[in-house]
């Protein structure tokens, strides 16, 4: 494999940019304000009697061939800082413990600055979990094809390798990299090529069910819908910008995108079978139930981990089990003992009147 390394000040603003985007995640006023998940149109009806023991609720799922405690997805977030290196650890000890997935932040600095690749390093720590590599789809057209996708799940020993999409990101970004044009077929060559499974994610702005048909068609393995309703991209690179017309265009586009909620239901719609993730704007265990009663496989939260990830390791063990115990409630209050009979309860009705 061969990497082009960046020069020192390209490198060093990637870096940059990696800490500021974790700041900005944690303190900026960077949410989604007019467009929600599209999960509060959604109530569950409830059971009165449920004919279950709470202790025999099963949360256990499996995903991309592997077993999971729980249906939950730590988000792809950040690496390549010291910071983003402790949020890892932390993130990876408890996925561990608790048998969860986890993605990690984009890996392309890893490629670029070799000696920053340990602050994805979590294998070692985290021997059992569905470990996801991740790169930007649109480095495909920048230099990385197959070698650089093998590297980066090697480094990590990963299960399976992200594609992200973030078009509008880029636009926002300030010299971002927005020459897409080709990458479907691209796309479809690494999932011939690569020995893993390959997963199309969005970063907040979602997947619509004309899209998904496209990623199935070319081969890939799962889709990660990652709809609008949590951090909006499009706000944090306004942030970041240093000129007006990218700072305009990040709020301008600030509330763009596809409501979770309606990813999922269209593309379950076309693709019955297709290992779905829902991911964008959940924020805690009812959401996570929601979302598989609408039909994803698991659930991915990113800024909920990333909050408790910094304060400490205790904090995210406590957000996991508050989770679970979310989780477990609208199982047991639905009267189903596992996400299959939930998936298939029919519990789950659009509020009347809601849009």
């Amino acid at each position: 494999m061969t990497t082009v390394p960046l020069p020192v000040n390209a490198a060093t603003e990637i870096e940059n940019r990696k800490a500021e985007h974790i700041r900005l995640c944690l303190e900026g006023d960077v949410q989604f304000q007019q467009l929600t998940s599209g999960f509060e149109s959604y109530r569950f009806t409830h059971c009165c009697l449920p004919e279950l023991d709470h202790s025999d609720i099963n949360l256990q799922t499996t995903f991309l061939g592997k077993n999971l405690g729980a249906p939950l997805l730590i988000s792809s977030m950040t690496g390549g800082t010291e910071l983003a290196r402790l949020v890892n650890t932390r993130l990876a000890t408890v996925a561990q413990r608790y048998r969860l997935a986890m993605g990690v932040g984009s890996q392309r600095i890893a490629l670029e600055q070799p000696h920053l690749a340990s602050t994805f390093a979590v294998r070692s720590l985290a021997p059992d979990i569905l470990l996801l590599a991740n790169l930007g789809a649109v480095q495909l057209n920048y230099g990385c094809g197959i070698d650089q996708c093998l590297h980066l799940v090697n480094s990590l020993e990963a299960d399976a390798l992200i594609l992200h999409l973030n078009p509008l990101q880029e636009c926002v970004q300030s010299r971002g990299d927005t020459n897409f044009r080709g990458l479907l077929n691209k796309i479809a060559q690494i999932c011939q090529q690569l020995p893993v499974p390959v997963v199309v994610k969005e970063v907040g702005n979602g997947i619509s069910a004309a899209m998904a048909q496209k990623f199935i068609d070319a081969g890939v393995t799962a889709i990660d819908v990652a709809g609008a309703g949590g951090t909006s991209w499009a706000k944090v690179e306004s942030e970041r910008a240093k000129d007006n017309k990218q700072r305009r265009l990040g709020q301008v586009f600030g509330d763009w995108g596809l409501p979770t909620a309606e990813c999922l239901i269209s593309i379950r719609a076309i693709a019955p079978t297709i290992p779905l993730i829902a991911s964008g704007g959940l924020r805690n265990g009812l959401d996570v139930a929601k979302a598989i009663a609408l039909g994803a496989d698991i659930a991915g939260l990113a800024r909920p981990f990333l909050e408790a990830a910094v304060e400490s390791e205790a904090a995210v063990d406590e957000l996991v089990e508050v989770l679970i115990a979310e989780l477990k409630t609208a199982l047991f209050c639905t009267d189903n003992a596992t996400l299959l009979e939930l998936k298939n309860s029919g519990a789950l009705q659009r509020v009347s009147g809601a849009h």
